[in-house]
């Protein structure tokens, strides 16, 4: 928010320069991002005192010797008036109109010497120093700016002419216009300070001095506008009140210059004088408001109930409804917007963007000032599912309390009886059905002392909340405290429950510790007794999941959380209800995910793109429907995806294994996370899923309990998922339930001491069908070897025509070993024998030779 020190001391009295005020409000939690000086010292062009000055125009003739030049005669303050030679296009009308001084017509006056900006220049910011000239025969020693030429503005149609400008002939323009504007960060909570008047409470608290609010007496009739106009709201919770101010006999023309100039500091664009007032209302007060074409509203009222009074209707839109917006844009509005509208069709989005259909034009001489109160939840939606963003949105949306309507309301109408003229025959009309009750909140001296650690007394609480508006009575050792009405943020007005307690008296403390300052609280040691320190040992482990697979080689990547239904569709079809957000920021964030592996494949495949070796691995939650009905909140899970592919190994000036990436990679490094914790006995089961190519797909099962599958993906997901792959080179992938696995690990383990007799090494080679697993022949070694068999490990695997068909040759290394003697010949070959007869026995297996 850009904040003009002109503008703010309107309302309070600023008694610290520029500086120290940016770096006090940055303190209490306003940061100001930037100061932009204008005209003043710190600017790039600074005002000369002596050179640029406010001028009078007297007299307006055209030059003899050229068309497009006139002679203006203007008073600057001394003895005679000068003559400046310029070609500005708005002094024209007053060719030969003689004396013009009544109009009391000013403009800046730039003396010989000075300098300002190049007009002309297409170069930015570049500057000239006024040189005195003969102009077609006439001498021409000064001019009067343009905005551009000031710095104020980039336009130069003409020069700046106000006829509302109090200061007398001659004043420096530095004293009537320079300015310093603030450029303010505002986080979402505080949209109460998005306005001139916002600030101001903010600054008066800040420097102990008196806020000053504008006078909000209007002259109206005293008929009833609810004779003329019905207002209508089918959903209270989403338009809680609504304000109505009818002004009759208004003129559209130019805001006054003092008007445009201050949106123009704030950053906004000069339009027309009822726009500009809109405008200058939303800034001043942070009401947004709307001006409707009354006699267009007439007319439409004429098509549905010639007799009757206006009716506006304030709805949620019906499916597929369009809207016609002011930016001349046709909006599809969501089933779940509000709407204004009458009994013929919509006139405006609620809190988002006034409408086509009824906008004020230049022959309107009628208006309607509409101010009313939106809910921020459903505007913040409805502005960001149109894409628009407006600055009535952006108010809106973060909160706008009931009580502003009014206020908007009264002082936008005030205005543009100042500035356009009419009268206002009826009284406001003020459609608020539910107004809130006020929100008390108890705060014991005691938990200001424990929250800030230094020790404020009841006076001096009391005397910071006041200044922020707050109502407080004081009783033995704590405050009674009324929330204002300005505020929505502490922590909900009409709420009052136990838990809305506790946090309105820490919002509470926080504004203590921002307006007593940050800076003043010193350094102490915690007074509270810490509670014991007990190790999370699921985070713990966690952690070592983490670092056993960024050991191995993978990297970690971290997903949003939010997806939509779709995009988890390529994996499969999913039936299971979704947990959706009332307020997605985005609409590619909608729905809490139901796959972790989805996630993981989305920065897989963008990294593929980029690289020729992706090694990713994920651990978040996936959010399902709780299989209890009678809980509310969803089932939180805690996964583990890993997805691999590309080059086993970087390429570089030495030699690598360029070999692409297989399924036994993502088992190595599977096996090395079971390792790392000891877990098992482990099996990898053959499997089947709609998302892993049909046989390169298993299951890992950790003592009896599916943990999850590994294998690799289909070529249609792969496809799907736009992996910039060849079509030999597999994308490979594993999503685990990583709560399930490390429930399997035991509280200890056993260890073993070194052997103290040597092992047996024997390799033994079996012909089985191919439809045996290779890990049922293990388990079936396993057992039989005995308790002298200490490892079997599969090193080969062979298929070919000399074995037949249906046939496979599995090749083991088989460890012998005892703990208390060296093992015989004869005895590894007697229990070797075992091992081969019950393989055939069971398998049908053959000693290959």
């Amino acid at each position: 928010m850009k904040l003009p020190i002109s503008w703010l001391k309107d309302y309070v009295d600023v008694t610290l320069s520029p500086e120290e005020l940016a770096e006090r409000l940055t303190l209490a939690g306003l940061e100001v991002g930037k100061i932009e000086y204008v005209g003043v010292k710190g600017a790039d062009l600074e005002w000369e005192r002596d050179k640029l000055v406010l001028g009078h125009v007297l007299k307006v003739e055209q030059h003899p010797d050229a068309d497009k030049l006139v002679l203006a005669t203007v008073d600057i303050g001394q003895t005679e008036p000068e003559v400046v030679v310029t070609g500005a296009p708005n002094l024209f009308e007053f060719i030969g109109q003689g004396d013009i001084s009544a109009r009391g017509l000013k403009s800046p006056f730039v003396m010989e010497g000075a300098y300002v900006y190049d007009g002309h220049s297409k170069e930015p910011g570049k500057k000239m120093k006024l040189k005195g000239r003969k102009v077609r025969g006439i001498m021409n020693r000064h001019m009067l700016c343009s905005e551009k030429e000031l710095g104020l503005s980039d336009d130069h149609e003409g020069i700046i002419l106000t006829d509302s400008e109090p200061s007398a002939p001659g004043t420096p323009l530095v004293d009537i216009w320079g300015d310093v504007v603030l450029d303010i960060d505002l986080t979402p909570n505080l949209v109460r300070c998005a306005s001139i008047i916002g600030m101001a409470r903010e600054v008066a608290a800040l420097t102990g001095q008196t806020l000053r609010f504008p006078d909000l007496s209007l002259p109206t009739g005293d008929t009833p506008l609810s004779g003329s106009l019905n207002i209508e709201t089918t959903n209270p919770e989403l338009n809680p009140r609504f304000v109505a101010i009818l002004i009759e006999g208004i003129e559209v023309k130019p805001s006054p210059y003092w008007m445009q100039r201050r949106l123009r500091l704030a950053g906004m664009r000069p339009i027309s004088n009822i726009v500009d007032v809109s405008n200058y209302v939303m800034l001043e007060t942070g009401q947004p408001n709307h001006a409707f074409d009354w006699d267009v509203l007439c007319r439409r009222r004429d098509e549905y109930e010639a007799d009757g009074p206006v009716k506006i209707i304030t709805r949620l839109a019906e499916p597929d409804e369009e809207v016609l917006t002011l930016d001349d844009k046709t909006h599809k509005t969501p089933d779940y917007s509000i709407l204004v509208t009458d009994p013929k069709s919509n006139l405006s989005i609620g809190g988002v963007m006034g409408g086509g259909e009824s906008e004020v034009s230049d022959s309107s001489t009628n208006i309607l000032l509409e101010a009313a109160a939106w809910n921020f939840i459903n505007v913040r939606r409805t502005s960001q599912a149109l894409n628009i963003y407006s600055e009535a949105a952006y108010r809106f949306s973060r909160g706008i309390p009931p009580a502003q309507a009014m206020v908007g309301a009264l002082r936008g109408a005030q205005l543009m009886l100042e500035v356009a003229g009419g009268r206002i025959g009826c009284s406001p009309l003020d459609y608020y059905p539910n107004p809130p009750e006020p929100f008390v909140v108890e705060l014991p001296q005691s938990e200001v002392t424990r929250a800030l650690g230094i020790e404020l007394s009841l006076n001096e609480i009391r005397s910071i909340l006041e200044s922020l508006e707050f109502t407080v009575t004081t009783n033995e050792q704590s405050l009674s405290i009324t929330v204002p009405d300005h505020r929505m943020d502490i922590p909900s007005i009409g709420s009052g429950g136990a838990d809305e307690q506790v946090i309105g008296r820490a919002d509470l403390v926080e504004e203590i510790a921002r307006i007593y300052g940050y800076d003043r609280i010193p350094v102490t040691e915690m007074a509270d007794e810490l509670p014991p320190q007990r190790d999370n040992v699921p985070l713990l482990q966690e952690e070592r999941v983490r670092d056993l697979l960024v050991r191995v080689g993978l990297q970690e990547a971290i997903t949003y959380r939010l997806t939509t239904p779709e995009d988890e569709a390529r994996l499969g079809a999913d039936e299971r209800p979704y947990i959706t957000l009332a307020n997605p920021s985005t609409p590619e964030r909608v729905a809490m995910r139901h796959s972790l592996l989805n996630s993981i494949l989305a920065v897989g495949t963008e990294n593929s793109k980029h690289q020729n070796m992706v090694q990713m691995f994920e651990i978040g939650q996936i959010y399902l429907p709780n299989k209890n009905p009678d809980e509310p909140l969803p089932d939180e899970q805690r996964r583990l995806a890993i997805v691999l592919t590309g080059a086993r190994e970087q390429g570089g000036w030495l030699s690598a294994d360029n070999n692409a990436i297989d399924f036994y990679d993502l088992k190595g490094v599977v096996e090395a996370l079971l390792d790392e914790f000891h877990l098992g006995p482990v099996v990898f089961a053959p499997s089947n899923h709609n998302a892993y190519h049909p046989g390169r797909v298993a299951e890992l099962q950790v003592k009896g309990k599916a943990i999850g599958l590994l294998g690799q993906l289909h070529p249609l997901i792969v496809k799907a998922y736009g992996f910039k792959v060849d079509d030999e080179q597999p994308v490979l992938a594993a999503d685990f339930d990583l709560d399930l696995l490390l429930d399997q690990i035991s509280v200890g383990h056993r260890t073993q001491a070194v052997p103290r007799f040597p092992a047996v090494q024997q390799d033994i080679a079996i012909v089985v069908d191919e439809t045996i697993p290779a890990e049922q022949v293990k388990k079936l070694i396993v057992q039989t070897g005995g308790k002298i068999l200490a490892d079997a490990t599969l090193f080969d695997v062979f298929t070919g025509d000399k074995l037949g068909a249906g046939k496979k040759s599995l090749a083991y290394s088989l460890t012998f070993q005892d703990e208390t003697r060296t093992l015989t010949d004869k005895l590894v070959a007697k229990q070797q024998k075992k091992i081969l007869q019950r393989l055939e026995r069971e398998l049908g297996a053959s000693l290959r030779s």
